[in-house]
């Protein structure tokens, strides 16, 4: 079978990592569903040689990975929240919004950027498709409309003076439809920040981890603003930001309203310095993912061998990547934890680990955590004082000891 790029058509024929077939990585299991069948998919990433979009084929429709019991909450993480409170406070200053604006945010998640929005006085509105979150949202005072965007939509709502898309760009299977609704949504004036995390970096840090079915794209400046243009979208500035192993916030304005800052052309000259439009920048990443996966491998059978426990933190969907690449299951992994009330008592989809509270990790007393969103390190080393921690992105690294 021939895959085609979601951008502009041209067979897939490219290969850039291959990672199995896994289930989706956000598909945590009841115990119930131990039982009975898991669907699985490939988890094989390829660039398209027209334009330069790295892709992954939409093995799976949007409605069947964001279902209505989907288990990421934005607000599990208290970084992640102060990252979207600096940002509302810099985008007010940034567009003068106020009492008569207009913010939307798509994937809104469970409010949490919205939250800030609207302790300022700020009209506001979400788009976000999974029931829990949304409700979660509607608990806090924040009108959310609960359906998947694009053009048809945007054509619904009243123009926005700022669109909010942070790390929903990668997500969309049909990436052109939903870029062009957020040119629909946008005010003549207004402008739209997009956060994504950069292939750049993905490369550089060997972030293969970060590859799941939910991501659908793996994104450059470069081919942002090439597909932005087909919506008559400018590219008018650009912000490194440390988020998700490094990422970038694009901010996009109708064509000619605004003039780019030299921070866009910064970044493109990045991009070409490391040849993202050419097959060579991907040659090595197969190789470097397989090293961490027999990496992790010996690490876990040395330490079970020695009678060492070592269990996990953080149930993240580039954790379950990992776990199912390397064909890490409970038997060298008794158990993750996660702060997340909606992940616990639930197992992680093919793996089948179980899920357990802060509160059960500390009672088991590890001789070693295995801390699977190593984009959080910081956080949760001072929550997790008094321990042995290890990461394994880029390559297995050991956190010194913090005393409590």
């Amino acid at each position: 079978m021939t895959h085609v790029c979601r951008h502009c058509g041209s067979p897939l024929e490219n290969t850039v990592i291959d990672l199995g077939h896994q289930p989706p990585s956000n598909a945590y299991l009841t115990a119930d569903q131990l039982i009975g069948p898991e669907i699985t998919y490939p988890l094989q990433v390829y660039v398209c040689t027209s334009c330069w979009l790295v892709q992954l084929p939409a093995h799976a429709a949007a409605e069947e990975l964001f279902t209505a019991d989907y288990a990421y909450f934005s607000s599990t993480s208290r970084s992640w929240c102060a990252h979207a409170e600096r940002f509302v406070g810099a985008a007010v200053e940034r567009l003068g919004l106020g009492s008569n604006s207009l913010v939307v945010e798509l994937a809104s998640n469970d409010g949490y950027l919205l939250q800030y929005v609207q302790e300022r006085g700020i009209p506001c509105i979400g788009i976000e498709p999974t029931r829990a979150t949304a409700e979660a949202a509607r608990a806090k005072g924040i009108t959310t409309i609960e359906r998947f965007f694009g053009v048809d939509l945007a054509a619904e709502l009243e123009p926005a003076d700022l669109v909010v898309a942070n790390n929903v760009l990668a997500h969309v299977p049909d990436i052109n439809d939903f870029v062009a609704g957020i040119a629909q949504l946008l005010k003549p004036t207004g402008q739209a920040s997009i956060e994504f995390p950069h292939l750049l970096r993905l490369l550089d840090g060997n972030q293969f981890d970060t590859i799941y079915h939910e991501h659908y794209s793996y994104l450059s400046l470069k081919v942002v603003q090439r597909i932005a243009a087909v919506s008559g979208l400018d590219v008018v500035d650009v912000e490194k930001l440390p988020t998700h192993g490094g990422s970038l916030r694009v901010w996009l304005a109708h064509d000619g309203k605004a003039k780019p800052s030299a921070s866009v052309a910064s970044v493109l000259a990045d991009e070409a310095n490391a040849y993202l439009d050419t097959l060579d920048a991907y040659e090595n990443f197969q190789r470097r993912a397989e090293s961490v996966k027999h990496s992790l491998i010996e690490l876990l059978l040395m330490a079970k061998k020695q009678g060492r426990r070592v269990f996990g933190y953080g149930a993240a969907a580039k954790g379950n990547t990992l776990l199912n690449y390397a064909g890490i299951k409970a038997d060298f992994l008794p158990a993750v934890a996660d702060k997340a009330p909606s992940k616990q008592n639930r197992y992680l989809p093919g793996s089948h680990i179980p899920i357990i509270s802060p509160n059960e990790l500390h009672a088991h007393n590890p001789d070693l955590i295995f801390v699977l969103p190593w984009n959080l390190i910081t956080e949760l080393r001072n929550e997790l004082t008094g321990y042995n921690l290890v990461t394994a992105i880029p390559e297995l690294h050991f956190m010194p000891l913090l005393q409590p």
